[in-house]
Order: C-alpha cells, then structure tokens, then sequence
C-alpha cells in the first residue's frame, strides 16, 4: 500500500467521494474536507499530507485562498487544483501563486493517478534535492572551517618563517637589533591611521619586517665595516633592495611584500635607487615603511651619534616631504601624536613581536 497521504478538497460530496475512491483504489490514503476552511484545519492540526487535491471555486474560502494558505504554512506540499473549463484563467492564476498543476473536469481516472503521481514525484525529487543541498552546505561549512584552520596554521608558520628571517639578518647585522621589529610596528601604526584595509597591512608589515633580508647576501667586511664605505663598497650594500626581492619573489605569499623590499630605497622624487622610482610608482608600502625606518633611524643609538628626540625626527620628515617622503603620508605621520610613538616603542622593546602584530594601530590618535 502507498503511503503518501492525499487531502482531497471540494464543497460537492458526491466529487469527493468519486475521487477518493479512485486514489483509495490505486492504494493511496485520503483524508476529506468539505470546504477551504475545513481543508485548513485540518492542516493546521499537524496532520501530514503528501498531495493537496482542491476544488477551486468554493465556498466560505476558494481554491485560491486555500492555496496561499497551505503555500505558506506548508511549501513543501504540492497543490494540485481542479477547475471547470470556464475556471480556465484562474487556474492559470493558481498556477502563478505556487500551484504544482490543474485538472479539468471533467476527468478520467488515469488522468486523476497521472496527474497526482507526477505531483507526488516531483516532491520526492524536490525533498532529495533539498536534502542534498543541505548536506552539501553543511559538507561544505565543514570543508571551509577546515581550510580556516588550515590556513590560519600556515599564516602562523608563514610568520614563525619571518621572524627566524628577521632573527638570522640580526645575529648578522648587530646594527639592525630590534630595528626590524620596530619600523614593521611604526609602518602599522601609519598604515591603520591611513585606514588602509588589514590584508593590506600584513602586506606592509611583512615587507617592513623583511626589508633587509637582502643583506644576508652582503659580505660582512662590508655590511660591518665601521669606517666609510667607498664607492665601490657603497654600491654593493645598494644591492641589498634587489637581492631581497630576489630571495623573497621566489616566495609565492611574499611576491607583494617583496615589491615593497625592492623599493624601500626608493625616494618619491625620484633620487633613490636601485631604479629611481617616482611618487606613485613607488609601492604604497614602501612609501610608508621610509617614513617608518627614517623615524627608528633618527630616534635610535648609532656608533656615530646618540639617539636624537622624536621632535627631531618630525622635523626631518617634515623637511623631506615631497623630496624622499609621499607628503601625504607626511601629513598622516604628524597627526599622529609624540606620546603615541614612545609609548609604541616601549611596546615593541617586549618580547614576541613579529611581523603579524599588527593589532596596535595609531586609531583615534
């Protein structure tokens, strides 16, 4: 016996009776209602139905109403609607309002079984669509919080990966000791006043923190020589812009902060090397990071002078604007408050810092 249930739906008794008769005989279940309202009741008293079966033109409530009733109550339920000829148009209205079909009386039973198992199978079909479409949803929620972790497991290995980059050029270089940390930091801050958006900023914090890491290729006598270099050696030190972009162009996730490498040097009128960039060829980050690594230089300890107060520092960006520095980056810097960049750089002197702390931007400031 089948076990989909039918609610067959018609004012006139004798109809009801004849048609349940013919599905009862095809081995489906019927349940009566003699009106829409009735027809509705039964429906709301959680009853289950598989097939809906009305009549259109009734009394008290219509076919039509009884359809945009059960529609919304049950959508899933599939409405199949019997009309005269003459009811011919609101049929069709019926089928705009979410009908699955109609039938015309008056009708044959092999019409009624046909009609009434394709309504019942394209159900069927409909419920394992919308089954597999909530496993695959729910497959592919799983799939994407597994790629989350995945990928946020390989940023933290990315930047485990930075850090010991950072902590090899200061073993080499004594000169850079805490440098590398302390300009990525002061290039965050400018770049969250900017409101520059976060993936940009990794961008910029991992070229700040790396720009450098060319000097892993500069002999030492070079890099540590304590006198003037000559021009000869001055031009190999130059080399270091490009043999950082170098090693970190290999590197798919560093290709962008590898530009910012390549043009740190670079001044924004142009007078920098190793290309001479201009203004806005210059990469924004590499824009930002001068300004950053001009403001650690002035402010921190050189075997040739002490560290100089963070007002001189101002000052020297400030005179430089529109010749080494992008002046609109000037602007954003000297809004930013002295306090604020003391205060950063006692930060900063903890231990654990790496590239990706980039949570402490100049805000409100």
């Amino acid at each position: 016996m089948h076990s989909e249930r039918i609610l067959v739906v018609d004012d006139e008794e004798t109809i009801r009776e004849i048609v349940s008769s013919m599905l009862v005989g095809a081995q489906f279940q019927c349940r009566q209602a003699a009106s829409g309202m009735q027809a509705l009741s039964i429906l709301e008293s959680g009853e289950e139905f598989d097939l809906i079966l009305s009549d259109l033109m009734m009394a008290e409530m219509d076919g039509i109403a009884l359809l945009e009733r059960a529609k919304e109550r049950f959508p899933d339920v599939p409405v199949v609607m019997v009309t005269a000829v003459h009811d011919l148009s609101v049929a069709l209205q019926a089928l705009r309002n979410g009908a699955y079909d109609y039938l015309l009386k008056p009708f044959e039973r092999d019409q009624l079984l046909a009609m009434v198992r394709r309504a019942l199978e394209h159900r069927r079909l409909k419920r394992e669509n919308d089954a597999y479409r909530t496993k695959l949803e729910a497959l592919v929620e799983i799939r994407t919080q597994e790629v989350k972790v995945a990928l946020a497991d390989l940023k933290e290995s990315y930047d485990i990966t930075l850090a010991a980059f950072g902590d090899t050029l200061e073993l080499k270089d004594a000169e850079t000791l805490g440098h590398t940390r302390r300009v990525t930091a002061y290039a965050i801050a400018i770049a969250h006043k900017m409101e520059i958006p976060k993936e940009q900023v990794d961008i910029i914090a991992r070229g700040a923190f790396l720009h450098d890491i060319g000097k892993l290729a500069i002999p030492d006598e070079i890099l540590k020589k304590p006198g003037k270099l000559t021009e000869e050696e001055t031009a190999i030190m130059r080399e270091h812009a490009y043999s950082g972009y170098k090693i970190l162009s290999k590197i798919r996730f560093l290709a962008e902060p590898a530009e910012i490498v390549y043009a740190h040097q670079e001044c924004y009128d142009g007078s920098g090397y190793p290309r001479g960039l201009k203004g806005d060829q210059i990469p924004l980050g590499a824009r930002i990071f001068s300004i950053a690594d001009t403001l650690d230089a002035i402010t921190s300890d050189r075997v040739y002078r002490p560290a100089q107060t963070y007002e001189a520092a101002q000052n020297e960006i400030m005179r430089c604007s529109g010749t080494q520095f992008d002046p609109r980056i000037v602007d954003v810097f000297l809004s930013i408050p002295t306090s604020f960049w003391v205060g950063l750089r006692k930060d900063v002197s903890s231990p654990g810092l790496g590239p990706a702390a980039n949570k402490k931007g100049a805000g409100s400031n």
